[in-house]
């Protein structure tokens, strides 16, 4: 038997050092996810819990609640210790069509959307700054010239891509590269249930060119937790990883359920540390303090290679589509 020795707690982006998982924040403030205002209290309580566990990376988009996502995030950066901030690695995201009160259609207003972000965040620059889509009305050669020019600026330290298809990250890879700027990621839902970038050759190019894989959805908004089931489903409008019946997922779960039995952590735990045994960081959400807690838990063990291939193999390949997952 394959026995792993080495537990996994931290990454690299373009050469930084983050933590091997990371918090997504989409919930944090979006109306999809049923926020109101009264639960600030318990995000910050999640905020708090991560950053005892370590966990200082943290992912949004301009998108998120129409920006209050980000205005989220910069209310708790000012309630943070300076100690605590230094260590934050805060990344967002560009969304690439036009909408009421940011109408564009020619030259994509990259660098004035990320100067809207950082007055949000209540920063000078972000760690890692996204195209939030690889569908877009502008071309990819303008969107890359905007992204280089914001690290050229000083705004973002790093830039990178989300739901792009092998030959769209090879274009986008090589566009910027003419601008002397690197891409350091490519977001994308990858999860026991949509394993297909692994298999399609998506995940291998993106090793190739040491472009990191962030993981969003890695438990395919929430039937990967343990907490849903055929009597009791996920509530409707969560969309990724939707395709497949209970019955089809009840083998899967069943053998999460033994493995986290085994290591003493949650299912999600499990599930999050068969991506990062992948080579990916997870970006699972955290709405209070115990989820962040249970979450940080994937980065104190590691899955055996044996135990990662008996995953992999009850779970599923999932799809694509041309509108938003082409990735």
């Amino acid at each position: 038997m394959s026995v792993a020795t080495q537990v996994v707690k931290t990454a690299t982006i373009a050469g930084t050092k983050v933590p091997a998982l990371a918090i997504g924040t989409w919930s944090w403030g979006d109306t999809t996810w049923n926020y109101t205002p009264e639960q600030f209290e318990d995000i910050k309580q999640a905020w708090h819990a991560a950053l005892k566990e370590g966990l200082t990376f943290y992912d949004t988009a301009e998108v998120y609640g129409k920006g209050e996502s980000e205005r989220i995030i910069g209310r708790l950066i000012k309630e943070t210790s300076a100690e605590d901030q230094a260590k934050l690695y805060i990344a967002t995201k560009f969304f690439p069509f036009p909408r009421p009160g940011n109408w564009f259609l020619f030259a994509p207003p990259v660098v004035d959307h990320l100067k809207a972000s950082l007055d949000r965040l209540g920063l000078d620059s972000v760690a890692l700054y996204q195209l939030h889509s690889s569908n877009s009305l502008n071309s990819h050669e303008a969107i890359a010239a905007g992204l280089a020019e914001c690290v050229k600026l000083g705004l973002a330290k790093n830039v990178g891509v989300s739901n792009f298809s092998k030959d769209e990250l090879i274009n986008m890879s090589n566009l910027l590269e003419k601008h002397g700027v690197k891409l350091a990621s490519n977001q994308i839902e990858f999860n026991l249930l949509r394993q297909g970038p692994a298999q399609n050759g998506l995940l291998e190019e993106m090793m190739k060119r040491d472009i990191t894989c962030l993981a969003y959805s890695p438990l395919a908004m929430g039937r990967l937790t343990g907490k849903y089931n055929a009597s009791n489903p996920t509530p409707k409008g969560r969309r990724f990883s939707s395709q497949y019946s209970w019955e089809q997922l009840q083998p899967l779960i069943d053998h999460l359920k033994l493995l986290s039995e085994k290591y003493g952590v949650s299912i999600s735990a499990v599930a999050l540390n068969w991506i990062i045994c992948k080579g990916a960081i997870p970006l699972p959400g955290a709405r209070n303090a115990k989820q962040a807690t249970d979450n940080a838990k994937a980065v104190t063990f590691t899955l055996t290679d044996e135990e990662v291939a008996e995953l992999s193999a009850k779970g599923f390949e999932g799809k694509t589509d041309w509108i938003w997952q082409r990735g």
